[in-house]
């Protein structure tokens, strides 16, 4: 067997990035290495670390995280009232059905969920 069950991106702040995710998606902080970075867990296990880039990096996004969310239209609405950017609001895409916004990174995020997906994706 083999499972991805963890995955690190560098970040400008960690700290910054560690708020965005825990209180925009709903992910827990499973640990931090102070001054370092912080590990971020979804309900299915999965580990996302942000990590802090050296102070002279730049960013440069290399992919692009899939979000499964119970009810997409909801999510959208209620991130767009935290006056969450996106790119495009719920719509059918070459990869299915769903929601694209950045981090505070300017990572994309897609966000989809498993009704929607069915009945909309046509993948």
């Amino acid at each position: 067997m083999i499972k991805l069950d963890h995955l690190t991106i560098k970040v400008r702040d960690y700290r910054a990035a560690r708020d965005w995710y825990v209180r925009l998606l709903g992910l827990e902080e499973e640990f931090e290495v102070p001054g370092r970075a912080a590990a971020l867990q979804d309900d299915a296990g999965f580990t996302l670390f942000v990590e802090q880039a050296a102070p002279a990096g730049g960013i440069e996004p290399s992919c692009v995280l899939y979000f499964q969310v119970e009810d997409v239209e909801t999510r959208h609405r209620q991130l767009v009232r935290e006056r969450v950017d996106f790119v495009h609001g719920p719509a059918k895409q070459f990869w299915g059905y769903g929601a694209e916004l950045r981090d505070l990174d300017g990572y994309r995020l897609r966000l989809w969920d498993e009704r929607t997906m069915e009945q909309r994706g046509d993948t």
